[in-house]
Formats: structure tokens, sequence, C-alpha cells
């Protein structure tokens, strides 16, 4: 009905300039289809020309990463169109309405237009959220990228319903109180994707990994940097620059490392054993003590050890100075002493995480002597530096205290026996 007095409104302006005042005629719906045309395309020019223009001086200058992030998808540009098509959709129906079919085939396609245009906008909308969530950092703590894929087919599927309403003229009420019915079949073949979205709001919700984390599974031969958290995927870059595609679902399901938390710890740690051959050791003489007692970091501990020694030995009765009853210092214990003290003087390693040396159970290769500390800095090459200097020195420095490292015989040594002789 509204049409029908709009109509007769514009035919009786119209027939005041000579139109012809048929409300229904050619001549007018010809008028009345141009001058919707037009109204759309100056919207069009308006919109896109100047107030998406200042928009984005204004968000240039206020806020750039937003600015960026709104032209990387277009979004304020997709904007500017929908703005046309939507009065389209509304005008030229009531621009054609004295041709029922043809009116009502326009306003079909139309409204079909209007959904994709809709659709398009919230796709870009989605993906400059997510775009301005990886810049803020937001994605290292939540898979912001898997919410915005679940949305994404979410509206996909609302879409394709109010589409295939559209067409067929009905409710989408209609249409989507069928949806019970292929529930099932819904859930059969978007069984990964179910999985993977509540895989991801697991994951999220218990930081188990975030982007950049330095996962390990050897399952399914992944070691390396989480690139990507989508809805169903999880990319890894492996080390040897391979990339990995994880299920979701995988990750809540199975074992997996995270070395993420060894990374903002600020420390790396070191635990590696060098095996001393047990035949090497005995204990120390007064004069290799003293001369011990020219390495700097070692005289406190030569000097607390040797009085401890003295008052325990000074204890003894008379005549029970036999070598099985005394005190005395060994050189795998002073050596032992020894490498707890460069451990704390050696500016690569954590000063405020644990530092240790001990023995483990002797084994046929000798007994193991293990070093427990940690290095300050995470990166790989630098760790792998420091621990090879470290061990460098300490197989170096164990001639000094008369100890030998174990080490098997070789087919070279076999061969060389008794040629010295």
């Amino acid at each position: 009905m509204l049409e029908h007095h709009v109509r007769n409104y514009i035919a009786a302006k119209l027939a005041d300039v000579g139109i012809s005042s048929d409300p229904y005629g050619i001549e007018l719906t010809s008028v009345f289809v141009l001058t919707v045309l037009a109204i759309a395309a100056i919207s069009y020019l308006v919109v896109h020309h100047v107030i998406v223009r200042s928009v984005k001086n204004v968000l240039q200058k206020s806020n750039k990463p937003l600015a960026d992030s709104l032209a990387k998808f277009d979004l304020l540009g997709k904007l500017s169109l929908l703005v046309p098509v939507m009065i389209l959709d509304v005008m030229i129906p009531i621009a054609v309405g004295h041709y029922s079919l043809l009116a009502s085939i326009l306003d079909r396609l139309l409204g079909v237009m209007v959904l994709f245009m809709f659709i398009w906008v919230i796709f870009a909308l989605l993906d400059a959220l997510n775009d301005i969530a990886t810049f803020k950092g937001i994605t290292r703590k939540m898979p912001i990228k898997s919410f915005v894929q679940l949305i994404k087919l979410f509206a996909f599927f609302v879409g394709l319903i109010i589409f295939v309403s559209i067409l067929a003229n009905e409710s989408p009420i209609i249409f989507l109180s069928g949806l019970g019915v292929a529930t099932g079949f819904v859930m059969l073949v978007f069984k990964d994707t179910i999985l993977g979205f509540v895989a991801g709001i697991q994951l999220s919700a218990n930081r188990m990994i975030s982007l950049n984390d330095w996962i390990q599974m050897s399952a399914y031969g992944a070691n390396g940097t989480v690139e990507e958290i989508s809805l169903t995927t999880v990319k890894v870059r492996n080390f040897d620059n391979t990339v990995s595609m994880l299920p979701a679902y995988a990750l809540v399901q199975n074992a997996f490392i995270n070395w993420q938390g060894m990374s903002d710890s600020g420390g790396r740690r070191i635990e590696r054993s060098v095996n001393i051959d047990v035949t090497s050791i005995r204990f120390m003489s007064d004069e290799e003590i003293e001369s011990m007692k020219k390495i700097r970091i070692l005289r406190q501990y030569i000097y607390e050890k040797s009085r401890d020694i003295s008052e325990y030995n000074q204890e003894l009765e008379e005549g029970d100075n036999d070598i099985g009853n005394i005190r005395q210092m060994t050189n795998l214990g002073l050596f032992r002493a020894y490498v707890n003290a460069y451990l704390r003087a050696n500016k690569d390693i954590h000063q405020y995480m644990l530092i240790m040396v001990r023995q483990l159970q002797p084994t046929a290769e000798g007994i193991p002597l293990q070093v427990y500390a940690f290095c300050n800095n995470v990166d790989w090459a630098i760790y792998e530096g420091v621990q090879a200097d470290l061990f460098d020195h300490i197989y170096s420095m164990m001639p000094m205290f008369g100890l030998r490292p174990y080490q098997a015989l070789s087919s070279n040594d076999a061969i060389n026996i008794g040629k010295d002789k």
C-alpha cells in the first residue's frame, strides 16, 4: 500500500512538469528507476569519497594499527558498496511495483545481493579484528583465529538459510526448524571441525599453547614453533623448516612438550655428565693441596675443608693415625668442588636457579659426575655454545686433579697396544 501512495505522489509532482501522470505508465517507471539509480550512485560517491576518506584520515592520526587493519581488508570500501545496494533493494521494487512479476524477481535478486554484501562485510570485519588481535599479541593467549573461523562458519550457514528462504519466498524459521533433522548429518560431516573447536577452547582455557611457542610432539614428528592456531589444525614450523599440521584435538588427546615455560623463565637447563675412570680416584697429598690453593675460586673451599679435616683428625686417639682412620681430601671431591665454584663464577650460568654437581650411580663406564645448572640465555645456538665451552673446560682441567675421563677402547688403541714398548 505504501508503494502505491509513493507512486501516486511522484506521479502528481511529475505531471506538473509535463511528464505522464499515469502512476503505472512506462514513462513514469523509467523515470523512477533512473532516479533510484541516481540516488544509489550519489550515495555511493558521498559515502566512499567523503565519509570513508574522512574516517580513514581520522584513524590514521588516532589509531594507525586499526586503520592499517581496516585498509588491509578494505572494510570501509565494502561498507560503502553495501549502502547503495540497500537503497536499490528498498526503492527498486517500489519503482517497478506495477509489474508484479518483475518486482518480485528484482526484490529477490537484490535481497540476495544485500545478503551477500552483508556477509562479505562481516567476514572482512572478522579478519580485521583477527589482524588487530595478532598485532596486539592477544593471539598469544587466546586462539582468536579459531573463534573467527567458527563465527564465519556460523554466518555462512545462517546466510545460506536466509538465501534459500529469499529464493523460496518463505520465512527462515521454516528452514531453521528443519535443522534438527540434519543435526546428525552435520555432526558427521563436520566432526573434525567440532572436535577442533572444542579442543581450541580447551587449549585456550588451560593455556596449553600459544603462537610462537616451541612445542615437541614426537607422535606427529613435530618439533618447532607454533605459527598458526586455526579451528581444526595447529601449524608448527619445525627447526628443519618443514611444516607439521597437527589436528587441534590431537594436542588435547595426546602428550606433547611445550618448552615455552623454559623460554619465559630466562634459564635453559644444562644436565650432562662426565664419566670418570674409577682407577684414577685417589687421596690428595699435602703438596698437591697446597698447589691447588693457587686456584682462586677453590681457596675458600680448601681452607674450610682443611679446617674440618684437621679438627676431626685431632680428636682421634693416639695410635689411630692409620690411613683408614683419618680423613683426607680426594681428587674427585676437590674436582667436584672446583666445578661447582666454576659454575657459580661463570657469567653465562643463571645464578638464581639451581646449581649442583653430583655423583650418580657408578656404571661400567665409570662414575658419572653430573653438572646440573641453567644457562642464562635460552637461545638455542648460544646455549649450545655455553654448554660446549663449559665441558671443554671441565675435560681440560681433569688432568690437573689427577683424574681421567672414561673412554672405551677403540680399534686404534687395540692396534697400538705394545708399540710404545
